[in-house]
């Protein structure tokens, strides 16, 4: 019985992060295929440690998993173009062209970052972790998220395509 009722929390979680964590891998890596596949396998660790981490914070923890596998993505990728769909799965906005290009640019201003400035700015300004959470989930001091994050907003203030799209 014990287990039914862990299977129900897990189920629960997942259906109430979903959407939030597919988010933060695809503001990690840039591409929706890909940060799916991060947050399932995210989402596979912890349903495998949920005995263990549901009692604390497991968003903390598929978070740290998503991290980490972009991070062992990263250090491992081959340079090389990826192809990517000529057509949006779906259409169901007022002007998808418009929402598209503004967040194929924030991706790519995004992408020019460090991997870590990356994973600070996205853990600082969208999911609105304070610098001490996030040095705990990267390991490393507050002061070190601090300088990532200023560092990384100076680039993206003086990013010239980014400052252009959102300009009025």
């Amino acid at each position: 019985m014990v287990r039914q009722v862990e299977l129900e929390e897990f189920a629960d979680f997942v259906a109430g992060r979903q959407r939030r964590m597919v988010r933060v891998a695809e503001l990690l890596c840039g591409d929706r295929g890909r940060a799916e596949d991060l947050a399932q396998d995210g989402f596979a660790k912890a349903y495998a440690a949920w005995s263990r981490i549901r009692t604390g914070d497991p968003e903390a923890y598929v978070r740290r998993c998503i991290v980490n596998a972009q991070t062992d993505w990263w250090r491992r990728r081959t340079w090389r173009e990826e192809p990517r769909p000529l057509v949006p799965d779906r259409q169901d906005r007022a002007d998808p062209a418009a929402e598209i290009a503004v967040r194929d640019v924030v991706l790519r201003a995004l992408a020019r970052l460090t991997p870590r400035e990356r994973v600070v700015i996205v853990l600082r300004f969208y999911l609105d972790l304070s610098e001490y959470q996030i040095g705990s989930e990267l390991g490393i001091a507050p002061g070190t998220v601090k300088s990532a994050a200023a560092r990384a907003v100076a680039k993206l203030r003086a990013d010239a395509e980014l400052r252009a799209e959102v300009s009025p």
